[in-house]
Parts: structure tokens; sequence; C-alpha cells
């Protein structure tokens, strides 16, 4: 900043002070007549803190500024609730005994004395400020945090004092005598303003190497608007009203100067020089009131008027030489732009007293049974408006409906729209892959489907190998091979491969059938990959022959009275809101407690409150009325110009089209989710059933070791210790260093295997029930059961695995014609064929 001398020179207010005052006494005298003693003993303690509080108050200030404000700030709230409880005036049934005398802050031997709290409150509020002020002239402003600490404290002040003007500084002077001058709204809101402006310097100064922008000394300015009228000019000392100029001065020829070099980037060297000059101007005549001013504050004005006229030389020189504009009067320029970077902290949240406990037993009865009254009387007002405002908004939505709108308006522009439950059905259809990703889940059917007939196939030859190994020995060793056959053994599980290859078989049908729906309902479900879906209702077509061409006079007029009707609607809302913040800051409880008139005449002026609010809502109901009626003659003129009907008529073909489409897509989305179902589930038992054939390979081998032991035994004659090492099949359990290491598959056979060993003979399996029919589909029985929780079962006979019958109970392979299937609405369970499944990968 041109003038950056000027950061220390602030202005702080010095509190007001006041007389000694014993609150306790009269209030406690109040409660006793007005109550009973019994409330007056409970309310002793607040009593004493009331009386503590304005005790510290009265003292000379604390030396901690923070401190102190804390002090004012508890005081001001037990004052809103004395205020409430305790009505303080000279009437006799008041409390009559409580005077308030406040001194002026800036003339002390001006005072004012009042039984009237709201002068108590105004001045306390008025010493808030002041505190908050003398925090921020504390705060270190050489330094960035400095300054951020002091423009918060600032910003505080300035809300203290605007709660003051807005709050409490009119309510003082009602009814009273006099009051001092600086406890005026006009004081008030000129100190409200001060604090401001340095608060605005504070962050200007923290901002001013990213550059400034002009008229940051907008506070200033109104600041000294005020003090230089009255009743400030004659209140003040000429040296407040002197460094508020020469303040105003500073910011203004600042702005001026950082302006000017923005215009010479420009060429704009006319205006250039109007606003150099200005500000010169400006410096110049609050030089003339600098008498006695800080040294800095001097220097600071020097340093910028020496680089304003420097500027506006070079400036000069340019134009006479080069450029020959004429230069504006500085009278004629705009003014400059204004700019606030501040403003006055919210003090609801600080002085809030609704909170607190002190004097909560109190209520007067005839104040609460008042209050209670007049409540009732605002939400039946309330209630009434409400409901008036509401079957407003719905007649205008019944009537626009019966008349198409805005919807046929729209279709004019080629903004055609759904029903609201028609675009989420086509949403969720789109969401879940629309008809285009139906290719990819038929896909994820068909590589299902692959997987499952490798692992029967794969689990058949496991059985196959061990069928033929035991038909090799049986054939060697003749009688002397006593072991079942594997055929006696496997007739469960074989009965039970054969039965999942039926199902795979019936399941490749029902996926044919699949494949074969969506070729022939691909043109149907076409539609249903329209992005945006709208694109694909028809538009309302303009008509092709106008004797007068007046279908865009017809059209716009429409347009306009739709648009006024959308502000009627908007504007009924904001009256509702209006209403409720009325309620809510309509607290008459200080007013019932103080007043000595008649309750009824009260409740009639405070009513009276609501009057315009329920006028403006009558108008606006009536001017809806009128407008309704208007556009229904334009809508009427509109529809057979624009032939309407047959516009209702494609359209609605079009959602019946859009709907079918719906229906179709959910079928197959249906009966393809059921697809995957079924093959995973189906994959789970196939896999379940290959591991009990592993299993019962694994111990027909070790079956196969042991008898081959024994029939070398017999055949030899020898004992086993005797020819463990020459039979020509290798024991078990021989293991010598010559030895070569056993097969894969009877390396683990001495080690106990996780499933139960199945015995040498099996009993004969069920067999199944006659007429065996396929049930609906539904979860697979397991196929695998928990050893810990059932006895080892020698491969006992299960339940078919069923592939999804759907295609033969629903609509579409019925030829009886039964009724459809509930809607789609299952999701699917599996991600689509681009980022694989858990039992399929791409």
């Amino acid at each position: 900043m041109a003038s950056s001398a000027l950061s220390n020179l602030m202005l702080a207010i010095h509190e007001k002070k006041t007389s000694s005052l014993d609150l306790y006494r009269p209030l406690r005298n109040y409660v006793t007549f007005t109550y009973s003693e019994r409330e007056a003993q409970l309310i002793e303690d607040d009593l004493e803190t009331l009386k503590q509080l304005r005790s510290d108050v009265e003292r000379v200030p604390d030396p901690s500024p923070s401190a102190r404000r804390d002090l004012l700030v508890s005081y001001y709230k037990a004052l809103c609730l004395v205020e409430t409880r305790f009505p303080i005036s000279p009437d006799q049934h008041h409390v009559n005994a409580v005077s308030f005398l406040w001194y002026d802050a800036f003339k002390q031997k001006q005072k004012a004395s009042q039984q009237n709290i709201h002068l108590e409150k105004a001045a306390v509020l008025f010493n808030l400020g002041a505190s908050y002020s003398q925090i921020a002239l504390g705060c270190d402003r050489t330094t960035v945090e400095g300054r951020r600490q002091a423009s918060h404290a600032f910003i505080a002040a300035a809300g203290a004092f605007a709660w003051a003007r807005d709050n409490e500084a009119t309510k003082a002077m009602i009814g009273q005598s006099s009051t001092t001058v600086d406890v005026r709204v006009e004081c008030v809101g000129m100190l409200e303003r001060l604090m401001c402006a340095q608060a605005q310097e504070c962050v200007f100064e923290n901002t001013i190497a990213k550059g400034s922008t002009p008229g940051a000394g907008i506070y200033y300015e109104e600041a000294l608007a005020a003090l230089v009228v009255s009743p400030l000019k004659d209140h003040f000392e000429k040296g407040w009203i002197s460094h508020v100029q020469m303040k105003a001065a500073l910011f203004y020829s600042e702005a001026c100067y950082r302006y000017g070099m923005e215009l010479h980037e420009k060429e704009e060297i006319a205006e250039e020089i109007a606003r150099l000059r200005s500000g010169a101007s400006r410096l110049a005549e609050a030089k003339k009131s600098s008498r006695g001013a800080p040294a800095q504050l001097v220097e600071a004005m020097n340093k910028l008027e020496a680089s304003i006229n420097c500027n506006l030389d070079r400036a000069v020189k340019e134009n006479d030489r080069v450029y020959l504009m004429r230069v504006p009067s500085p009278a004629s320029l705009p003014p400059l732009p204004t700019f606030s970077m501040v403003k006055p902290m919210n003090m609801t949240e600080i002085l809030d007293a609704s909170k607190e406990k002190m004097f909560g037993i109190l209520v007067p009865d005839s104040s609460a049974k008042a209050l209670s009254r007049y409540t009732e009387m605002v939400d039946d007002v309330i209630r009434t408006q409400a409901e008036r405002l509401q079957q407003a908004s719905e007649l205008t939505r019944v009537r626009l409906k019966e008349m198409d709108l805005p919807d046929s308006i729209l279709a004019v522009d080629g903004n055609s729209t759904l029903p609201a439950d028609l675009k989420d059905d086509v949403e969720a259809v789109q969401i879940s892959g629309g008809p285009a990703g139906l290719e990819g889940e038929l896909q994820q059917l068909r590589d299902l489907k692959r997987v499952n007939q490798e692992l029967l196939v794969q689990t058949e030859e496991l059985l196959q190998k061990e069928a033929t190994e035991d038909a090799q020995f049986r054939s060697q060793f003749g009688t002397r091979w006593t072991r079942p056959q594997s055929s006696t053994l496997t007739k469960n599980l074989q009965d039970r491969l054969n039965r999942f290859a039926a199902n795979l078989k019936q399941a490749g049908e029902s996926d044919v059938k699949i494949e074969r729906s969506v070729r022939e309902n691909s043109a149907l479900m076409s539609i249903l990959d329209r992005r945006p879906i709208e694109a694909a209702v028809p538009t309302l077509a303009r008509p092709m022959m106008s004797l007068d061409a007046t279908e865009d006079t017809i059209v716009g007029n429409l347009k306009q009275s739709l648009r006024q009707l959308e502000n009627l609607g908007a504007q009924r809302a904001g009256l509702e809101d209006m209403l409720k913040e009325m309620k809510r800051k309509d607290d008459i409880l200080p007013k019932l407690m103080t007043s000595t008139g008649s309750y009824e005449d009260m409740f009639r002026k405070e009513m009276s409150k609501y009057d315009h609010i329920c006028q403006d809502i009558s108008q606006n109901i009536e001017v809806q009325e009128q407008l309704l009626m208007q556009i229904q003659a334009q809508n009427e003129e509109f529809s057979t110009l624009f032939n309407l009907e047959d516009y209702k008529a494609s359209r609605e073909k079009c959602y019946k089209q859009i709907q079918a489409a719906i229906s179709k897509y959910r079928e197959i989305k249906e009966n393809v989710n059921e697809g995957l179902k079924f093959y995973v589930t189906l994959q789970d038992a196939i896999t379940n059933v290959k591991q009990q054939c592993s299993d019962f390979v694994m111990t027909r081998s070790i079956q196969c070791r042991e008898m081959i032991e024994d029939v070398q035994r017999q055949m030899s004659g020898l004992s086993f210790q005797d020819h463990r090492s020459s039979g020509p099949y290798p024991s078990v359990h021989q293991r010598t260093a010559s030895s070569s290491p056993p097969p894969p598959e009877t390396q683990n056979a001495s080690h106990p295997h996780p499933h139960p060993q199945a015995p040498y003979y099996m009993p004969a399996e069920q067999q199944p029930r006659p007429g065996y029919t396929i049930p609906p589909y539904g979860p697979p029985p397991p196929y695998h059961t928990p050893h810990s929780q059932a006895p080892p079962q020698p491969y006992p006979p299960q339940a078919p695995q069923q592939p999804y019958p759907s295609w033969q109970q629903g609509p579409y392979y019925d030829p009886q014609g039964q009724q459809p299937r509930p809607p789609y609405t299952a999701q699917n369970p599996y991600p689509p064929p681009h980022q694989g499944g858990g039992y399929y990968r791409q």
C-alpha cells in the first residue's frame, strides 16, 4: 500500500461508567409481594449472582479485556432474564425502586437515569463493543496473524454496537425523558461502521501483497458521513472527526491511485488524469484539518500524495504529447467500485440467554396464560393461511394436468417428457445394462454351461478310469480278486451324474429359447437404449400451413403465462416462509410482563403484524385464478392450431411401446438371472460330487494295493515279511532307498483324508418316485454335509439338480395362456461379462 505507515493508527472505545446499584433487595421484595416468600427464598442464589455481576460491572475495568468481555456477556444474559420476569418501571405494581444511571462515554459530564432496563442493556452492549475494540488494539498488528486477530475483534465490536442499535437503543428512549448520545441509534450505528472500517483495514493490509481492489475504505466514508451531521458533529472531539476524515481520504485516494494505474495500462489517459486529480484534491482537503494529527498519519498522506502527483505529471505529459484526449471533470466520473471484505459479527449465539437457568421458576401466571392465548391466535392464522396456499398450489397442479401443460408446450421445442413412473422404469432398465447388455449375459450363460459340462466329463472320467483298472485286476487274478465291482459301488454317483447331464441338456434348451426371444424382440426393446429416452417420444409438429403465421405468437403468449404462474407459486412458498419466520421472532412475553393495559388491545395490535402477509396471500390467489382462466383460453387456441389430439394419440402409442419393451426386457432379464443362478448352483453341486468321486477313487486305490499284497501272499505261500520286497507290485508299507516314489495319487494314502471313507458295500439306492416332474425352481438340496454334523454316508442318492423351469411356466412358453408372472424386480446378482464372476472369468 502506498500509505502502509497507517497500520498502527486505530481507535479504541472507552467504556461507559455507572454508579452503584442494589438489585437484590428490590427484586426480592417484588417476588415476595407478587408470588410468595417461598419463591423469594428459592431465587436467592440467582439474586446473589445478579448482585455480584452488577458489582463487578461497576468496578474499574479488569486489566484483562477478555475477562471484562466475558463478564459483560454474562451480565447481559442475566438482564435478558430479568426483563422477562421483573417489570422495571415507575408503575406502583412494578419494580419501581430501581433506577439505572450511566454517564456518557465521550462527554462524561452528561448522564442519564431511567427506570428502564433497556438503558442498562444498551449501556452493557456499548461496553461490550468497547471491550472488543480494546482487545483488537492490544493485538500486534505488525504481523499477519496479529492483524487477523485484530480484524476478528473489530468485527465482534461492530456486532455488539449493531446489536445495541437494532435491539436496545430505540427502546432505551421510549417513554423516557432523556438518554445519553453515546447509546442513541446514530452513535452506536456510527461506531459499528468505524469498527468495520478498522477490521477491513486489517484485512486490506494482509491482502495488499496480492493487490488491492478500489473502494476498501467504504466503511470510513459511512462513519465520516455520520460524524459530520447532528447529533454527533458537536458530540465528538475534533480529533476523532479529523482521524476518520483522514483515513477516509487516504483510502479514497489510494483507490484513485491504483485505479489510475489500471487505466494507464489500458491507455485510458483522460480518465486516469481525472481520477488522480480527484485523489489529490481529496488529500489536500483532508490535510487542511490535519493539525495535531499523528505524525505517522500525516507522513502516509504525504507519501501517497507524492505518488499520485508523480503519476499525474506523467499522464498529463503523455496526453499533451501523444493522446490529446479531453480530460473529463472529476465530478462527472462514476463512483469507484466499492468493496466490502468484512461485516459485523452475528451476536445471536453469543448473547442468547435461552439456555440460562437463572430465575427459571418465575413465570407470572397472567403472562403465561396471555402468552398461551396469543400463541393460539397466531397458530390459527398461520394454519389458515398455509391451508389456503396449499389449496392454491394443488388447484394449479390439477388444472395444468387437465390441460396437459406444460408437457405439450415443451413438446413444441422438442423437449418431450415421460411420466415420472415410466421414466423411472426406463432408467432402472438402462442402469441394469439395457437390451444392449443382454448379449453379454447370454455369453455368460454359454460359458457357465461349458464349465459345468467340462466338470461333468472330468468327473465321469474319474469313475471310468477306476472301473477300468478294477476290471483289469479282476481279469488278471480271477476268483482271487474278491472285492466288489466298481459298478455296484458307484451306481448312486453315476445316477447323479446322469441326472446332472439331463438337467444340463434341458437347461440348454431353455437357453436356446432365451436367445430366440432376444432376437425376436430386439427391435421392440431397442427403444430402451435411446439416450435420453425422451428422444424416442414424438415432438409436437408445427402446422404445415398457417394463413396468418400466428403460431409463434400463440406459443409465446402461453409460455409467458406459464412463467407468470410459476412465479406465483414461488411467491406463495416465500409467503409461507415469511409467516413461519414472523411467528418464530414474535416474542411478546416482555411486553406482556410490563403491560398495564388490556391484553385484548395488545393482541389486536400485535396480530395486525400479520395482516399485510394475509393480504399478499389473498392477492396471490386472486391473480392466480385470473391467470389460470387466461391460460385455459390460450391453451384451447394452441390445441386447435397444433392439432393436439393427434399428438396425444401418437405420444400415448409411444408410451405403450416403451412399456411393452420394458415388460419384455424384464421377462427376459428374469429368465437370464434364473439361468445364471441355476448354472452357478449346479457348478457347486457337480464340484461336490467330483470331490466325492475323487475320495472314492483314492479309497479304492488303497484297497487295491492291500488286496494285491494279499493275493501275492496267497500265490507264493509266503508271509508278508518274507516277500515285502519281492512281489511284482510294491507294498504300500514298503519304503527302501532303492524304491521309486509312489504315484501321486497314493502319496497321501497314509494320512487321514478330510472326507469319510466309503465302505466296501453300499445299500441299494432308493428308487425315484414314479411320475417325477421338475418342481418350480428353487435352491438345490445340499450336496455336501459337514462331517462334524452327520455320520458318513455311503454316497447317498441326491435329489436331481433341476434346470430353471421358467420357460415351461412363464407366459411366453405357456400354450394354455396362464397368468403372467409378477413384474421383474430382482437385480442381477452377478457382475456383467466384462467384469467376470466368481465361477467364470473371460
